[in-house]
């Protein structure tokens, strides 16, 4: 799985995924400072399977049919690396079922 994570996720989290995963950064594609349409389309056309985010206003402002991509939205109120962490598990575990077109919104487990 090819997975994008927004601006607003630290990149500290990458480290913490497991390695069947291809994780990069907004910065690693020079997408700094992109709108979340632009951003998603930008997924799209690169390959990307997930938009990974901490946005839940994301969750509200895009019509998915759009994207062949989802967005996982972490139900945080941090993005610090302490509180982010703690849901690679949920996110593991729900990888598998998440699908283009869609937003999910994952909780910790």
């Amino acid at each position: 799985m090819k997975i994008l994570l927004d601006e607003c996720v630290t990149k500290k989290l990458k480290k913490h995924f497991n390695n069947e995963h291809q994780v990069l950064t907004v910065s690693q594609m020079n997408w700094n400072g992109f709108k979340n349409g632009e951003l998603m389309k930008a997924c799209v056309d690169n390959g990307f399977d997930v938009l990974l985010t901490i946005d839940k206003n994301l969750m509200y402002q895009q019509n998915m049919d759009k994207y062949n991509l989802a967005i996982v939205v972490l139900n945080s109120t941090t993005s610090k690396i302490e509180e982010l962490k703690d849901f690679i598990l949920a996110f593991e575990n729900q990888a598998s079922s998440f699908q283009p077109h869609q937003i999910y919104l994952v909780e910790k487990e």
